[in-house]
């Protein structure tokens, strides 16, 4: 691959990343419009973003396989095939407030997140591999960036009065120019490595013996409470400023684009502050800094104090999926490695929020953050895990 191929495969990269994250917050972010044209109690909207976290984990479970038989080009393909239909769906269900069709929306809208993501982590770790220096964590800014973007467009559609048919006809536009263009130069690294790794057993047995690997499981425990960190903060946080701290739609809207900040903030400078102090030191201060704006936001009374720990909550939950999956990727069958890796993610980032729904229903957003709470103090202790293999090497080059 020439400098050229890799200036382009690298942009490519980070163009499709940009995709999943700029529809996905651009939903999020009129989330307290859903929950009012469907008249849903918080319960029932708990329901509803589930249809996102049936997709999602029906994509997530099934990429692995689908890009070892089909390769990176034609899932990336579908995925995004797939998400445009269900912004589609959305968008005509909204108009008509149908629960039902915005349940299936979510649906395809997960399927198709969840197949571009898996995508894009196997093919950026391998990536990452073949030009060895670390990209992973831009990578992730990108999907951030496009988390930010969707937000702030959220924010001004919101406060402007723009119809969801418009908002979501405009994101359709962006998603459609964006792929038109970085689609044609996705580099196939992860495919070519694979053909030259030669594995024994079908997909699954090789899936079984990396299982096995306790350090991979621990870096499974990391991924899970670092993801629904950042997982409950896209599903929730704008209604949990409001129904939580009293704030209106607008500010709302507004917090949850300072929380996506946080995150795109975090994960640009990320590699930067890696290659310093070191992919362990970052992880543990990285839920360090998710722990204390969680503890602001769910203790404090102050609402604007709570409005402003949102930042360190976004920081610190921005570093956990890049580096779990890059320490993941680490060693042989890498491409299994990092699917089992941004599966586990994918369980907690997805599933878990709509469950905190069920326990915010009786005990209030506010007091539903608890478990993540719990999980990323988990993390904290655990995070040594993505030092290991890099540590075994050094040992052994030296």
């Amino acid at each position: 691959m020439n400098p050229q191929q890799q200036l382009r495969g690298k942009w490519a990269i980070f163009g499709l990343m940009f995709i999943p994250g700029f529809t996905w917050a651009s939903w999020v972010s009129r989330t307290p419009f859903m929950r009012d044209t469907l008249s849903a109690s918080t319960e029932l909207m708990g329901m509803i973003l589930f249809g996102f976290s049936c997709g999602s984990m029906l994509g997530v479970l099934l990429a692995g396989k689908l890009v070892a038989q089909f390769g990176t080009q034609r899932v990336m393909r579908a995925g995004i095939a797939i998400l445009l239909l269900g912004l589609v769906l959305m968008s005509i269900s909204l108009a008509l407030a149908t629960a039902s069709g915005v349940f299936a929306s979510l649906v395809l809208l997960g399927g198709g997140t969840a197949l571009i993501d898996v995508v894009i982590n196997v093919e950026g770790a391998a990536f990452e591999r073949a030009l060895g220096r670390s990209v992973m964590t831009t990578i992730h800014g990108f999907f951030s960036l496009g988390t930010l973007a969707g937000a702030l467009a959220g924010l001004a559609m919101t406060a402007t009065d723009i119809s969801t048919s418009w908002h979501f006809a405009a994101v359709l536009l962006v998603n459609v120019l964006i792929t038109a263009v970085a689609l044609r130069h996705l580099p196939r690294t992860s495919d070519s490595e694979r053909s030259e790794q030669a594995h024994s057993g079908s997909f699954m047995a090789q899936v079984g013996r990396e299982l096995r690997d306790r350090q991979l499981m621990v870096l499974g425990v990391v991924i899970l409470a670092m993801a629904l960190a950042e997982g409950s903060a896209n599903d929730w946080l704008p209604l949990l400023m409001i129904d939580g701290h009293n704030l209106n739609h607008t500010q709302g809207t507004l917090v949850y684009a300072g929380f996506t900040a946080g995150m795109t903030l975090g994960r640009f400078l990320g590699g930067y502050v890696v290659d310093r102090i070191g992919r362990v030191w970052m992880l543990r201060a990285s839920a360090f800094s998710a722990a204390l704006g969680l503890v602001l936001v769910i203790f404090s009374d102050n609402q604007w104090l709570a409005a402003a720990a949102v930042l360190f909550w976004g920081i610190g939950a921005s570093l956990g999926f890049p580096l779990t999956v890059s320490a993941a990727g680490d060693g042989d069958n890498s491409a299994i490695r990092v699917t089992i890796a941004a599966t586990l993610g994918y369980l907690a980032f997805l599933v878990g929020p709509p469950g905190l729904g069920f326990i915010g229903e009786h005990a209030g957003l506010r007091m539903a953050m608890l478990p993540v709470l719990a999980l990323v103090v988990v993390a904290l202790f655990c995070a040594g895990a993505a030092g290991g293999r890099r540590l075994e090497k050094a040992e052994q080059s030296g």
